[in-house]
């Protein structure tokens, strides 16, 4: 989905902090946020959806578990492959979790981007 809270307060913090960047553009995993100058995208990751280990917020549901099994690890399939063919086409590719928001990840995100860590 698009324009979930994360996916709204990661671009807001991002653009008041100077950094430029394209919307959901047209890359391999269709990344939430890219920085063609800094040659960068950042995925804005539900911690349900996409699998965050060792999250509390990545259970399983318990009624129809084999389909949710298959779901979540069609899922996490799916971002390795888009994760895989940015990098290898010269992107540097960076997640954040939505149960990580704080300031100090948002921080730490922009340091990221502009020194190409």
């Amino acid at each position: 989905g698009k324009d979930t809270k994360p996916q709204i307060i990661v671009p807001s913090f991002l653009h008041r902090a100077g950094l430029r960047f394209r919307l959901h553009a047209k890359l391999p995993g269709k990344p939430d946020l890219a920085f063609p100058r800094y040659h960068a995208v950042v995925f804005v990751h539900g911690c349900f959806w996409h699998r965050h280990k060792g999250c509390r917020y990545a259970t399983t549901p318990a009624s129809n578990a084999a389909f949710w099994r298959e779901k979540f690890a069609a899922n996490v399939i799916r971002d390795t492959k888009a994760r895989k063919m940015l990098e290898e086409i010269g992107w540097r590719v960076l997640t954040i979790w939505a149960c990580e928001l704080n300031a100090s990840t948002l921080q730490g995100l922009e340091r990221k981007i502009k020194s190409g860590e």
